[in-house]
């Protein structure tokens, strides 16, 4: 994880004042996050084939192969057409048309810091709700024990207060 991070700090700290992670709870939060949903930042493409999110019209995945080709990518692993085409829209990048341009570190941490703030979850980070985060990146609970676990080591290095 030290090699991957030094890929990926510069860019996290370039970023976080635009994204509104500016504090020390909403950057431990942030970390959690990336570091359940990246398998500690060794993976910017899921690893699965993407196949279960064929036809998911909630992600906007309407066309044959969508699924596939629009699987998670990126630190927080953006998922479905839909999803790719507001980042893009956003950042400026066609990464509906360019998908591994969210596997590389600028688009991988970029974009996760983008889906942090765009879904809300630094305001949940100021109330420390982990739960409700979990909630936003992932649609439920899925490797809320984890992110539990990362949470805690941020905050322990940090020196964030962490209460019993």
């Amino acid at each position: 994880m030290q090699a991957a991070g030094q890929t990926h700090l510069p860019i996290i700290n370039g970023w976080a004042e635009h994204f509104h992670i500016n504090t020390p709870l909403r950057m431990a939060h942030y970390l959690a996050q990336i570091a359940h949903e990246s398998g500690e930042l060794r993976y910017t493409k899921e690893l699965a084939s993407g196949r279960a999110y064929e036809g998911r019209k909630d992600l906007g995945n309407t066309q044959q192969g969508d699924g596939v080709k629009y699987k998670g990518r990126g630190l927080i692993q953006i998922t479905g057409r839909a999803n790719y085409r507001k980042y893009a829209n956003y950042c400026g990048f066609d990464v509906v048309d360019s998908p591994e341009l969210l596997e590389r570190s600028l688009g991988a941490t970029k974009s996760s810091m983008w889906v942090f703030d765009t879904f809300g979850c630094n305001e949940l980070a100021d109330q420390d709700n982990l739960k409700a985060i979990r909630r936003k990146i992932n649609g439920g609970y899925n490797g809320l024990a984890a992110c539990e676990k990362y949470l805690k080591r941020a905050k322990e290095a940090m020196e964030i207060k962490v209460l019993a």
